[in-house]
């Protein structure tokens, strides 16, 4: 996807939704300075492109019980294409990982991880992710606190 066929409507569209998933198209309009009919059309042509994956909820992981989250660094004996794609499948299965990512140097994964409590996060670290096949190496730090979280991608509105 090429960003250079977007207009600063688009971009301001991609920027409302984006800090508030939930806005209504008649407000999205508004601080979109169009009206509404032409803002769900781009709306929902930026869908069909691809540039919004997707909308879901914020929830609160320590108010649902899952007061620890931690990040698990993984290396592989093997990065064979059919090893890295197993592991990877494998790390689909297992609810306690929000996010995989396969990374170049020194580990080949790091997991985002949530758990009730120490003792869940250490039993999933020993004795799920340590034991499945091809495991090489795992190191684990836990979150002290959150310093920020902004997902998405920063969106330049020009004026």
């Amino acid at each position: 996807m090429d960003n250079r066929n977007l207009d600063a409507i688009d971009l301001r569209i991609l920027a409302e939704l984006q800090a508030d998933g939930r806005i209504t198209n008649v407000e999205l309009s508004r601080k979109a300075k169009i009206t509404a009919p032409p803002c769900l059309r781009r709306m929902r042509a930026l869908e069909k492109a691809g540039y919004i994956q997707g909308y879901h909820a914020v929830l609160n992981g320590k108010a649902l019980g899952y007061a620890v989250t931690g990040f698990i660094f993984v290396g592989l004996a093997s990065q064979k294409d059919a090893d890295l794609k197993h592991f990877e499948e494998r790390v689909r299965k297992w609810p306690e990982v929000r996010e995989c990512h396969m990374l170049s140097g020194e580990v080949d994964f790091i997991l985002k991880c949530v758990a009730q409590d120490l003792s869940a996060f250490q039993t999933f670290v020993t004795e799920t992710v340590t034991a499945e096949r091809n495991v090489a190496s795992v190191k684990s730090s836990l979150v002290i606190h959150p310093s920020k979280i902004e997902p998405g991608v920063p969106i330049e509105v020009p004026a």
